[in-house]
């Protein structure tokens, strides 16, 4: 049987913290699949196909093989039956991160019977979240190193700022 670990979120944007997660879930599982979601209850700065299309440039700018993007509306636990996924896979900053995501791994395994892994954030990227992200870009800060080119470049046209940014 192939493994199939589903990495979730919203990725509104997707940062390098995500994608660092991701490559260290390709050394455990034979495909990645990065589930960009829509909740209607968010505000997100990109709409569901923006956040897929820079999922997908990014995976290609890093090079990444084995992972493919897809838009998941709809309940989690519905899309990783329906995938055939051998796990679910959260990246975790700290503590907070685990509470908050406990509940929904118990939830989603109570559902699909697919077992939630987390994976333990990159020491270097811990500080790296998109809503910081979003505010420093939407300040005209250089969130370089925070996430990819083509993110930087959208980060940069949305906000109108990013001029000085290398």
């Amino acid at each position: 049987m192939k493994s199939l670990a589903v990495c979730p979120g919203s990725y509104d944007p997707i940062t390098l913290g995500h994608l660092d997660v991701v490559r260290r879930v390709l050394t455990i599982s034979e495909t990645v699949l990065i589930a960009v979601a829509h909740n209607p209850a968010k505000r997100y700065l990109f709409s569901l196909e923006e956040r897929v299309e820079l999922a997908q440039r990014s995976v290609a700018e890093l090079g990444l093989e084995r992972v493919q993007v897809e838009p998941v509306e709809g309940l989690l636990a519905d899309y990783v039956r329906e995938r055939g996924a051998t796990a679910i896979v959260k990246g975790l900053r700290g503590s907070g991160d685990f509470e908050s995501e406990r509940t929904m791994a118990l939830l989603n395994r109570h559902m699909s019977g697919v077992e939630t892994l987390f994976v333990m954030g990159d020491q270097g990227l811990n500080h790296v979240a998109s809503s910081f992200v979003k505010e420093m870009a939407e300040f005209g800060a250089d969130v370089t190193g925070l996430v990819t080119n083509v993110v930087r470049e959208a980060l940069a046209a949305a906000y109108g700022g990013g001029e000085t940014w290398a």
